[in-house]
């Protein structure tokens, strides 16, 4: 009855939506000389480039399995409307169109070029401003968190799978337990009896170093190198060699502890003490003003926030200045003392002045070296800061005072001491001088007396503790942050794909979830109206 989709859809899908916008834009917005040097070696499959960019998109933000993606633009009319409005009968194609563009564009000099061209048209439009809110949430591994014993015998068995024939032979000769370590899955035992598992344990590790002895010193593939590396990452990570010449399961969690080797990228996360997770963390900037995405990375689940922060700015920090040479001395006249100029600190709060950046995050975003780089970067900082804690109520480090100046510190009774230089920062011992004083009971429990450990970045914290008292601060900041939290919604409302990465690996999850925030970013600019204009990209609310 209808020749193409178009006359269908109009009046029935939203032009607000991202249906809508990509119906309008997509040839401006995904043309397929974008995707030009992705077939140069070789030639492209029938399917135009700009109709897959599409379907990715779409497929990322209604949370689609690849299957299901190409499913849906086969049979959903609103999907080939967005392609441009195609015909009904246009064809389908293959699941596997999907996973080649991705394995291209994973391979190219700019593999997240869909986000890139997204967030450039946005800022063309006006609606990127000098404003960024950081944040982090948790996404869920793919795959299935594995105990010790799993872990062990998963990397033999991945070790012997990398090996050429020859050397494969020459390796399964060394085994000692009765098991082939082809078949995946955790080894036959009885797991409530302690002594069986116990030697179930030491077989797997006899194995394990048998294996890796025996390749210690050779010339290895890559694909044998890196199995052999992990084999040894978890048996070091999980195992000890007791006294008695018997290895057994430590009692303790190592700091990076690897805890599946279909996945080795993905870690033990916590997002607050009681609350877990296992696999990674995806990171984003956002803007405020527009809720657009500025920037986006994953990290693996144990990594802090505030240590990718700087690649999230890096796009808007400047670059750090070189350091001066110094110049040969001179004797200068003397010239007459100028007034001191007003802290970058004493600058009212509202409003956005020129282009300076503005930088806003919670307490994990309150680091020392965050906020050096900050500070170094001209930025205004608007990162939350921890107040200084002491076990049991006690006395805590702002209940000191500290001179860097005069490298002292003061104690609330009035006695002071020196600060000593460590690799790392400084310390204050008190010692003797809290044995007879009549506050000791409040300050510290240790027989050798109080110390005072300093970062170095205490200056940077002092700096960012004052700045947050002020009440205009305090205003600024809960109004602007807690935006953040509705754009992860936007990111995390589709548990397979969302929440839940669909890949493996952190490279892959990398770029699964800046595909996601390309999608995101899209419909936001549908809802507030972006055009094409004969002179560029224009908006609603630009």
């Amino acid at each position: 009855m209808f020749a193409t989709t178009t006359s269908f859809c109009e009046g029935r899908v939203a032009p607000d939506s991202i249906y809508g916008l990509l119906h309008r834009e997509c040839w401006r917005l995904f043309p397929d000389e974008l995707f030009a040097d992705l077939f140069c070696d070789v030639g492209r499959r029938s399917v135009p480039p700009m109709i897959v960019a599409v379907v990715m998109v779409l497929q990322r933000i209604e949370g689609c399995s690849d299957r299901e993606a190409v499913e849906r633009f086969t049979f959903d009319a609103r999907w080939k409307y967005a392609a441009g409005g195609l015909e009904f009968a246009y064809p389908g194609f293959v699941h596997t169109v999907l996973v080649d563009m991705r394995a291209r564009l994973a391979a190219s000099e700019r593999p997240d070029r869909i986000f890139e061209v997204v967030l450039e048209t946005a800022e063309r439009a006006g609606l990127v401003g000098r404003r960024r809110v950081l944040d982090s949430t948790a996404l869920y591994d793919a795959v299935a968190t594995m105990d010790t014993v799993t872990l062990v015998r998963s990397a033999i068995r991945g070790l012997l799978a990398a090996c050429e024939n020859d050397l494969e032979d020459e390796l399964r000769a060394l085994l000692g337990r009765d098991d082939d370590y082809r078949a995946a899955g955790k080894p036959v035992c009885d797991y409530d009896d302690p002594a069986e598992r116990g030697a179930l344990v030491d077989a797997l590790a006899r194995d394990a170093g048998a294996l890796l002895g025996a390749l210690d010193g050779r010339e290895l593939s890559d694909a044998v190198g890196r199995a052999a590396a992990l084999l040894a990452a978890v048996v070091g990570q999980d195992l000890e060699h007791g006294d008695d010449g018997v290895f057994r399961i430590a009692r303790r969690v190592a700091k990076d502890r690897i805890i599946s080797t279909v996945d080795p990228d993905a870690r033990h996360g916590h997002k607050t003490a009681a609350r877990g997770f296992d696999g990674y963390k995806g990171h984003v900037a956002v803007d405020p003003d527009s809720e657009l995405i500025t920037a986006t990375t994953v990290t693996a689940g144990n990594v802090g926030d505030a240590a990718p922060a700087p690649d999230l700015l890096a796009d808007d920090l400047p670059e750090p200045a070189a350091d001066p040479e110094p110049e040969p001395a001179a004797d200068p006249e003397p010239e007459p003392a100028a007034d001191p100029e007003p802290a970058a600190d004493a600058e009212p709060l509202a409003g956005v002045e020129g282009q300076r950046l503005v930088v806003y995050g919670d307490c994990a975003y309150g680091a020392g070296s965050l906020l050096d780089t900050l500070e170094r970067g001209d930025a205004r900082i608007m990162c939350k800061v921890q107040p200084p804690v002491a076990p049991a109520g006690r006395f805590a480090k702002d209940a000191f005072t500290i001179d860097l100046q005069a490298a002292t510190v003061a104690c609330p009774a009035g006695q002071t001491t020196a600060l000593r230089t460590l690799t790392d920062g400084q310390i204050a011992y008190f010692g003797a001088a809290c044995r007879d004083c009549p506050l000791a009971e409040r300050c510290t429990a240790s027989p050798d007396g109080r110390t005072i450990r300093l970062t170095a970045y205490e200056a940077q914290l002092a700096r960012a503790r004052a700045r947050q008292a002020d009440p205009a601060w305090k205003a600024d900041y809960s109004a602007t942050r807690p935006k953040v939290e509705r754009k992860i919604g936007h990111l995390m409302r589709r548990k397979h794909g969302g929440r839940r990465a669909r890949v493996r690996g952190q490279t892959k999850v990398d770029a699964d979830f800046s595909l996601l925030a390309a999608a995101v970013n899209l419909a936001r600019l549908a809802t507030l109206g972006l055009t094409a204009t004969r002179v560029g990209w224009a908006a609603n609310s630009a």
